[in-house]
C-alpha cells in the first residue's frame, strides 16, 4: 500500500489521476468512459490499478534520443535519400505519384521526434475473434469490454506500462479518457516500455470503427492480429490487410486465439493452414531462427499461451527497434510502388549514345547543305588554280565567259517570267527551307527516341519535351548557319591559300606563253621578210609553247586535286561543327542535362531501395 502510494505520488506532475488508492477508484469510476471501462464486477483494488495516463510522462512523450544503432543509421541514409528524391522529383511527377512517399517521410520525422523508449503494439481481429479478451488478459485486468454485444470497442484504448508515452497516444489520436495504466505485478515489468492498443473490429458495420482502425495502423509499431478458427481464412482480412501489409512481417504478430475450443491435434492442423494462408500472402514467417512474422496459438480465456505472448512481447519491446523496423518497411513499400517511375529493366545508363549522336550531326549538316558547300568550296580552290595556272588564252575565254553568263541568266530569268513560270521559280527556295525544316524535326524525334529508349515513361516524356523545346528555334539558327557561314564558304571572299608550287607553275606557264609569243614573232619577221627563213626553229617554239601551256595546266590541275579536295573537306568541315554546336547547344546539352538529373534521381532511389529485398536480422 506505501509503496503504491509513493509511486502514484511520483506520478502527479505527469498528470496521472489517481494520487491514492481511494482516488484512483474514484478517477476510474467517473472517467466518462461511457461504458468501456470494465464490467462493474471487479475488485476496488483492480478498479484502482486501472488508472488514466492522459498526461504520463513530463516530456511529453519526447526524449533524448540514444545513439543510433546501425539499423536506424540505415534507415536515417534512406529516409535522407527518399527526401532528396522527391525534391528532385517534383516537377517531373505529379503530386498524387509522391504522395505516398510524402506520408512516409511525415510519418517518419513524427515517429522518430517521439519517445524511441516506447513500442506500440495494436491489437486487431474481426468480430467475436476475442481480441478484447486478450488485450485485458495482457493487462492483467478488465480495461476493455467484453460480451455478446458487437460490436464491443467502439474506439482504440490503450494501456501503457510506463510513463511518457502521451506524444505517442496524442499522435494516435486516443483521447484521456480512453487511456489506461495495467496491473503493476512482476509479469507487467517485463512489458515495460510497450503500450498496447486495442483496436475496433476490422469487420464492423458501422463505418466509423473501419476508420479507426485504419487510421491507428498507419501509426503503430507493430501489429498482434488475432484470429480464431471460424474466421482465421476471412477474405477481408487477408485481402485488405494481411496482404498489402506483407512486407511489415517483422512488426507482425499473428495469434489464433480460442484454441481451447480445438479437440485434440485441430490446434495444430488449423495453424498450418493459417501458416500457408500467410504464405500465399507474402508474409515470410519467424521460423528456425529466420526473421518475420510470429505465429501462435493461445486461449485469451483461460491464459493458455498468454504467457508466451507475453514473453515475446516483452523481448520485442525491450529490443527498442520495431519503430525503426516499422518505417523501414515503410520505406520498403513506397520504394516497391515508386519502382515502376525510376527504374527500367534492361537500361542500367541512359544516355546519348555515340552513334546517335553523329547520325543527328550528320542529319543537321544536310540540313545546312555542308557537303555540297564543301563541294563548292573545292570547285572555287579549282577555279583559283585554274586562273594562276591555265593558258592565257584559256583564261581569256573564261573572263569572256563570266561575263557573258550574268546576261544570259537573266535573259533566261525574264524569259520565264514572260512564260508564266515564275512562280515555281519563286517557290523553289521555299520548299528547300521546308524540307531542312523536316529534316531538323527528323533529327530530334531520331535522337529523342534514341535517349529515351528503356526510360521509365515519365522521364521519357520529360526528355521528348526538352528536345521539342530546344528545337524550337534549331531550323532559324540552321539558317543563319548555312547563310552566313555556308555562303562564305561557297564563294569564298578571299582566295583560297595557294601550295608552295603555285610560282613555279606561274613560271613555267608564262615561260610557255613566252616561247608561243617568241616563235610567233620570229615566224612573223620571216614572213615579212625582216629575218633569214629558217621555218623549224620559230614552228618548234610555237609548238613547245602551244603544247607546254596545256600540259603545264594538266599537271597543275592534277596536282591540284589533293589540296583542293582537302581545302573542300575543311570547309565542310567548318559548317558541319557549326551546324553540330548549334545542335549540341539547344539539344544535345539539354537533353544530356534531363538524363543526368534521372540519373542523380535513380542513384537517389537505389539508395532508399537498398537492402528492401531483405529483412533486417534483429529479431534473429
Amino acid at each position: 500500500m506505501t509503496a503504491l502510494a509513493d509511486r502514484a505520488e511520483d506520478r502527479w506532475d505527469d498528470g496521472l489521476i489517481a494520487r491514492s488508492r481511494p482516488k484512483a477508484a474514484e478517477a476510474t469510476a467517473d472517467d466518462g468512459f461511457d461504458g468501456i471501462g470494465g464490467d462493474g464486477d471487479g475488485d476496488e483494488g483492480d478498479d484502482a490499478l486501472v488508472r488514466a495516463v492522459s498526461g504520463a510522462g513530463s516530456d511529453g512523450g519526447k526524449s533524448v534520443a540514444p545513439p543510433l544503432s546501425p539499423e536506424g543509421q540505415a534507415l536515417r541514409l534512406r529516409l535522407d535519400a527518399l527526401r532528396q528524391l522527391v525534391g528532385l522529383s517534383r516537377t517531373r511527377l505529379d503530386g498524387k505519384t509522391l504522395a505516398e512517399a510524402g506520408r512516409v517521410l511525415d510519418e517518419a520525422a513524427a515517429r522518430r521526434g517521439l519517445s524511441p523508449q516506447h513500442t506500440v503494439v495494436a491489437i486487431a481481429g474481426a468480430t467475436g475473434s476475442g481480441k478484447s479478451t486478450l488485450f485485458n488478459s495482457l493487462a492483467g485486468v478488465q480495461i476493455s469490454e467484453t460480451g455478446l454485444r458487437r460490436p464491443t470497442t467502439a474506439a482504440p484504448i490503450a494501456c501503457s506500462w510506463s510513463d511518457g508515452a502521451a506524444g505517442l497516444l496524442d499522435r494516435l489520436e486516443i483521447p484521456g479518457r480512453l487511456r489506461r495504466r495495467p496491473r503493476e505485478t512482476s509479469e507487467a515489468e517485463a512489458l515495460r516500455g510497450m503500450v498496447l492498443v486495442d483496436l475496433p473490429d476490422l469487420d464492423s458495420a458501422v463505418g466509423a470503427h473501419r476508420d479507426h482502425v485504419d487510421r491507428v495502423l498507419a501509426l503503430v509499431d507493430a501489429v498482434v492480429w488475432v484470429v480464431d478458427p471460424e474466421k482465421y481464412a476471412d477474405a477481408v482480412l487477408h485481402e485488405r490487410y494481411l496482404r498489402p501489409l506483407a512486407g511489415h512481417a517483422e512488426v507482425t504478430f499473428v495469434v489464433l486465439n480460442q484454441v481451447d475450443r480445438l479437440p485434440g491435434e485441430a490446434a495444430d492442423l488449423v495453424l498450418d493452414d493459417l501458416r500457408r494462408l500467410l504464405d500465399e500472402d507474402g508474409i515470410a514467417l519467424g521460423e528456425h531462427g529466420e526473421p518475420g512474422a510470429t505465429v501462435l496459438g493461445l486461449s485469451a480465456l483461460t491464459g493458455e499461451g498468454v504467457g508466451e505472448l507475453r514473453e515475446l512481447l516483452g523481448q520485442f519491446t525491450q529490443e527498442k527497434g520495431a519503430a525503426t523496423r516499422r518505417i523501414s518497411a515503410d520505406v520498403d513499400r513506397a520504394a516497391v510502388r515508386l519502382r515502376p517511375l525510376y527504374v527500367a529493366d534492361g537500361h542500367a545508363g541512359p544516355e546519348i549514345g555515340e552513334t546517335a549522336r553523329a547520325e543527328f550531326e550528320d542529319r543537321l549538316a544536310e540540313a545546312v547543305g555542308a557537303y555540297a558547300a564543301g563541294l563548292a568550296a573545292e570547285r572555287a580552290w579549282r577555279r583559283n588554280a585554274g586562273k594562276a595556272c591555265g593558258t592565257p588564252w584559256l583564261r581569256l575565254w573564261r573572263w569572256y565567259e563570266s561575263r557573258r553568263a550574268p546576261r544570259t541568266l537573266s535573259g533566261l530569268a525574264a524569259l520565264a517570267a514572260i512564260g508564266g513560270r515564275g512562280t515555281a521559280v519563286a517557290e523553289a527556295p521555299v520548299e528547300a527551307e521546308v524540307t531542312a525544316r523536316q529534316r531538323v524535326e527528323q533529327a530530334v524525334r531520331t535522337v529523342a527516341d534514341e535517349a529515351v529508349t528503356g526510360l521509365p515513361e515519365p522521364w521519357a516524356q520529360a526528355v521528348r519535351e526538352t528536345a521539342v523545346r530546344g528545337a524550337e528555334h534549331l531550323p532559324e539558327a540552321l539558317d543563319e548557319v548555312a547563310v552566313t557561314l555556308g555562303a562564305a564558304v561557297a564563294v569564298p571572299s578571299v582566295k583560297p591559300p595557294r601550295p608552295t608550287w603555285w610560282p613555279a607553275a606561274v613560271l613555267a606557264q608564262a615561260a610557255m606563253t613566252l616561247l608561243q609569243i617568241y616563235g610567233g614573232l620570229w615566224l612573223l619577221g620571216q614572213i615579212i621578210g625582216v629575218l633569214e627563213p629558217q621555218l623549224m626553229p620559230p614552228v618548234l617554239l610555237m609548238v613547245a609553247g602551244i603544247v607546254g601551256g596545256p600540259l603545264v595546266e594538266w599537271a597543275c590541275s592534277i596536282a591540284a586535286r589533293g589540296p583542293a579536295r582537302r581545302y573542300g573537306q575543311d570547309a565542310e568541315r567548318r559548317l558541319r561543327q557549326a551546324a553540330a554546336g548549334c545542335g549540341r547547344a539547344r539539344v544535345l546539352e539539354p537533353v544530356a542535362a534531363e538524363l543526368l538529373r534521372y540519373r542523380e534521381v535513380r542513384e537517389q532511389y537505389a539508395a532508399v531501395a537498398a537492402g528492401g529485398t531483405k529483412l533486417s536480422t534483429t529479431r534473429q
